[in-house]
């Protein structure tokens, strides 16, 4: 057996009746030549690097580093060693003299994972290392689809196994993004290893959306840790308790405010966007006056998205001076005449008077200004219209792209959907592609889409895709809900699928298809099959762009079933248990191989297409672990829709254009 992790060097237990010998023998020294001492005496650790040495090597051409028991073989005394070294790495010990026993691991009493679901995690785990960045062959990603397998378990009510913890711990400690799913999965376990290990310290910092103090609902206790306990301590400390009573974290801050230093000051502050009310006000003003530059500037931003804020009011009637309707045109305009200097009122509100190289002062004002200033005040100011309206309507003097670009910046502070979608245009629009990102704009359509709902977004960026293409919507699609609902994920495979019959170069598209890999419905995997093929090159093509394709298709497609596969293994059987009613019964039970195994040819009207050699009908997707690209896991109760493999008879085509035939 293997860790995952390079163990620690061992210690040799000793034994009343084998007792060790004080040094390793030297080259010329036999077992049979050692006299053994008179009384038991431990043998300094051997390092790793030189068991393995002596293990590549052999015991006959290298002598290993280990003390030999009477009638023991040197081969078996390294091995003994190297046992010691990987069990003492996996109780996330190292070697020491015996200390105080650590106090018994607290109890998790949510409900055990399903088998197959636990081997899938082991997988997932031992083959978290990835390709090496290749995105050739047809093997699904599985350090991609770790991620979603942890968000799934979690939002089951799972607890990880025992004994894949370490593990676990170590894939959180390599990718800061496994963390907050990883650890809720692993639970008070992994806070209870993480003290017994300097390497998963990070555990300790509460990562986690947890609603529980960590030191109870002791009110001493809270006092003492936010006094004494370390600054990450400190942090998950005010945020558990900003979201059990918001204005009891404020009191607690508020407290110790003008002793702490500026760096953490900032950390504080920042804390507070979540539940963040018009109670918070007056502290925040008092922050306006803080010695720190960007103090000031963090308390004036979360000022201006409270739309009843004074800071706001303020910003209002200065941004409304520079900015209203053109009296000297003739047809409805916006005029605009940028602040001529920063005064000490506007750098208190968090107005930086220094622009960046390039940008001039007067439109670095103005940008902050409006940014800062309620959206909602606008209407009155011309007179009476709505976003569109005012989005609309021309800007004098070449203001246009600095005014719109401070507008889509409050929308998306302020998250408001209005203004996002007016400011977004039509997505088939012949300018919109050039407005992604116009000459001299720093605007960002992809922060305007998260200010839009689930649904609403996916249609924004299925139309956008569908009159432009792929080529400006990459980091769009990294801002949908996943699984991408349709009309969506057919937008993204149409645009793959038209690429490949252009001709475009096939590398250019790596990306998109990996997201397409984690966002796709599963369910959609049947209905690609066809585009799996190695179809002939057009003229001017790519050399060898058919075969990647190929490639890139099928790899698409197994990836699919092994997502639907691995959510079928997470769902508790079709009997009415569930986690959160397992819990009380010691956990889910199954009566198969795993909890996601389908005995049965299925319950509905259901048909499923067997594009290769997988199991048949009756198998489902518990039965097959690891189902290859031509494995179909077939009907029966599932886990829904969204995440079976194979297309129900009643589900309807979506009505953009279909996938090419090879």
């Amino acid at each position: 057996m293997t860790s995952t992790t390079t163990p620690t060097a061992p210690t040799v237990p000793t034994t009343p009746t084998a007792p060790l010998t004080p040094a390793a023998p030297t080259a010329s020294t036999t077992p049979s030549a050692r006299t053994a001492p008179p009384s038991p005496t431990p043998t300094a650790p051997a390092p790793w690097a030189d068991l393995v040495s002596a293990a590549l090597l052999g015991t006959e051409r290298r002598t290993p580093p280990v003390a030999v028991r009477s009638g023991q073989g040197a081969a078996a005394a390294l091995l003994d060693a190297a046992a010691v070294s990987t069990v003492r790495r996996r109780a996330a010990l190292r070697p020491a003299p015996a200390g105080e026993r650590p106090a018994p691991a607290p109890a998790d009493p949510r409900p055990s994972l399903p088998p197959a679901a636990r081997r899938r995690l082991s997988l997932l785990l031992a083959d978290r290392g990835g390709s090496g960045g290749s995105r050739r062959g047809t093997a699904p990603d599985l350090t991609e689809l770790l991620p979603q397998w942890l968000a799934a378990a979690g939002e089951l009510g799972y607890r990880a196994p025992e004994a894949l913890l370490p593990a676990l711990l170590d894939a959180a400690r390599a990718r800061t993004d496994l963390r907050p799913a990883a650890l809720a999965l692993a639970g008070p376990r992994a806070l209870w290893l993480a003290r017994l290990n300097d390497e998963w310290k990070f555990a300790l910092r509460g990562t986690g959306r947890t609603t529980e103090l960590p030191v109870g609902d002791d009110p001493e206790g809270v006092r003492q840790q936010w006094e004494e306990g370390l600054f990450a301590e400190r942090v998950a400390l005010l945020t558990a308790l900003r979201r059990q009573d918001p204005q009891a974290g404020l009191a607690l801050l508020a407290s110790t405010w003008p002793t702490e230093r500026a760096e953490d000051r900032l950390m504080f502050l920042d804390s507070l966007r979540e539940d963040l009310s018009a109670a918070d006000e007056p502290f925040l003003e008092q922050a306006l006056s803080d010695r720190s530059r960007n103090v000031r500037s963090t308390a004036a931003e979360l000022l201006s998205t409270l739309p009843g804020s004074a800071l706001a009011a303020r910003m209002a009637q200065r941004a409304h001076t520079c900015i209203g309707p053109d009296r000297t045109s003739g047809a409805p305009a916006i005029a605009v005449e940028a602040p001529h200097e920063c005064d000490a009122g506007m750098q208190r509100d968090g107005v930086a008077p220094k622009p960046p190289s390039g940008r001039g002062e007067r439109s670095w004002w103005l940008g902050q200004l409006v940014e800062a200033t309620p959206l909602d005040g606008w209407r009155a100011r011309f007179g009476g219209r709505d976003a569109s309206a005012i989005v609309a309507l021309p800007v004098g003097d070449d203001w246009r792209t600095e005014l719109h670009d401070a507008w889509c910046r409050a929308a998306v502070r302020q998250r408001n959907a209005d203004w996002a979608r007016a400011l977004l245009g039509a997505p088939g629009a012949p300018s919109q592609a050039a407005d992604v990102s116009p000459a001299g704009s720093s605007r960002d359509l992809t922060k305007l889409l998260t200010v839009l709902p689930d649904e609403e977004r996916a249609w924004w960026v299925a139309e956008f895709i569908a009159a432009h293409g792929l080529s400006d919507a990459f980091r769009m699609l990294g801002v949908c809900a996943v699984p991408w609902a349709e009309p969506l994920g057919g937008a993204v495979v149409d645009a793959l699928d038209i690429a490949r019959d252009a001709g475009s170069y096939p590398w250019s598209f790596s990306g998109v298809m990996g997201l397409a890999e984690r966002c796709l419905d599963p369910a959609a995997a049947d209905r690609l099959d066809m585009l799996t093929a190695v179809t002939d090159e057009p003229e001017g093509a790519s050399p060898g762009s058919g075969g990647y394709w190929s490639e890139a298709f099928q790899r698409l497609v197994g990836t699919l079933r092994l997502r639907a596969t691995m959510h079928a293994e997470l769902t508790p059987p079709p009997t009415g248990n569930n986690p959160a009613n397992a819990a009380a019964s010691g956990g889910p039970t199954a009566t198969g191989p795993g909890a996601g195994t389908d005995t049965g040819a299925g319950t509905g009207t259901g048909t499923s297409a067997d594009h290769g050699p997988g199991p048949g009908p009756g198998n489902g997707p518990g039965a097959s672990p690891d189902p290859g690209p031509g494995n179909d896991p077939g009907p029966g109760p599932g886990p829904g829709p969204g995440f079976r493999t194979g297309t129900p008879a009643n589900t309807p085509v979506r009505a953009t254009r279909q996938p090419l035939a090879p």
